[in-house]
């Protein structure tokens, strides 16, 4: 594990378990942006922030099997929503990394995610002195950007089987999350691709601003 971080160590998830409706099914991850694929963009971004890697996504995991990450789908049924795939993360840290107590996740369709991302949202958690983290851009609130402990996947757990929530807010405004601010400009660090149109534009985006 990475031990030079300037936080507790974290494990990085990343959510790829989407149905990519409004780009007619597929992976968006695998979309390039910048002559490389948002996945592994978002790999790249991540990495140096966590002490380990994981994918969330439903289907054959072999198809991921190129970003050499361990891959956990949802044992949520009927694609329950991001909050699902976060939970497959919180039960996959429990089992296998049991001396990481927080896991952030991300969207596998944010090309340009900051490199500074984690150490920020466990700085906004500390200062607040609330469990949860996430991030915000702008007047934006990125609710999937966040930061999760370890010790609320039995909750987390209850509010999806028993109770039926899916919507990440509802269940996070019950604990308390801190948000780590971002500007919005000159371009949306969060900024995801969803459409053909997100996509030309993720490009552009990558073309004036070649560190982003």
């Amino acid at each position: 594990m990475t031990t030079a971080q300037p936080h507790p160590p974290t494990l990085g998830l990343i959510l790829a378990g989407g149905l990519a409706r409004r780009m007619g099914g597929g992976d968006k991850p695998r979309m390039r942006v910048g002559g490389q694929s948002i996945l592994f963009r978002v790999i790249e971004r991540l990495r140096p922030q966590c002490a380990l890697l994981l994918l969330n996504a439903n289907g054959d995991p072999r198809r991921f099997a190129d970003t050499g990450l361990p891959v956990v789908a949802d044992d949520i049924p009927d694609f329950a929503g991001p909050l699902a795939g976060i939970l497959a993360g919180l039960d996959w840290a429990a089992r296998h990394a049991p001396d990481i107590a927080d896991v952030v996740s991300v969207p596998g369709d944010c090309p340009f995610l900051p490199r500074d991302l984690v150490a920020r949202l466990h700085a906004a958690r500390s200062k607040s002195g609330r469990p949860l983290a996430c991030a915000r851009s702008g007047d934006w609130r990125h609710p999937v950007i966040g930061l999760w402990p370890v010790a609320l996947r039995g909750d987390l757990r209850h509010a999806l089987t028993v109770e039926g929530l899916r919507k990440i807010e509802l269940w996070t405004a019950r604990h308390g999350v801190a948000l780590a601010d971002w500007p919005a400009q000159p371009f949306d660090p969060f900024f995801n691709v969803n459409t053909p149109e997100d996509a030309a534009e993720a490009e552009r985006i990558a073309l004036q601003h070649p560190q982003a």
